[in-house]
């Protein structure tokens, strides 16, 4: 067994969602989700990608990510927004609550753990 991993999004199927319908905000984005790792206890590693829209987000897990292209703003509950485009990245943690809008189709690298 390797002991480590390319991150080659056409080895994998994506998975394809959306945002619940509860949590949409506007438009009618779609994702599309590379998940290239998982490990025990809960750690994810993969590829994302979201189509122009807006909807609201609650952080239960912690995630890095890093932006790899496109256009988004994620605005804090009652707090400012970050503008992100790629080469940024961020920290998400538990109890994070806000909205996602993605202005430009985004792209972006993630690690979740739960």
């Amino acid at each position: 067994m390797a002991t480590y991993l390319q991150l080659d999004v056409d080895s994998v199927e994506p998975e394809l969602g959306a945002p619940a319908a509860e949590r949409l905000v506007s438009g009618n984005p779609t994702f599309r989700t590379w998940n290239l790792d998982e490990a025990d206890g809960g750690l994810y590693a993969g590829i994302w990608e979201a189509t122009p829209g807006t909807w609201k987000i609650v952080y239960d897990e912690w995630e890095y990510f890093h932006i790899l292209s496109g256009y988004s703003i994620v605005t804090a509950e009652g707090g400012e927004s970050v503008h992100l485009r790629a080469g940024d990245r961020m920290i998400l943690k538990p109890g994070f609550k806000g909205t996602w809008e993605v202005v430009e189709t985004t792209r972006k690298d993630y690690v979740i753990r739960l």
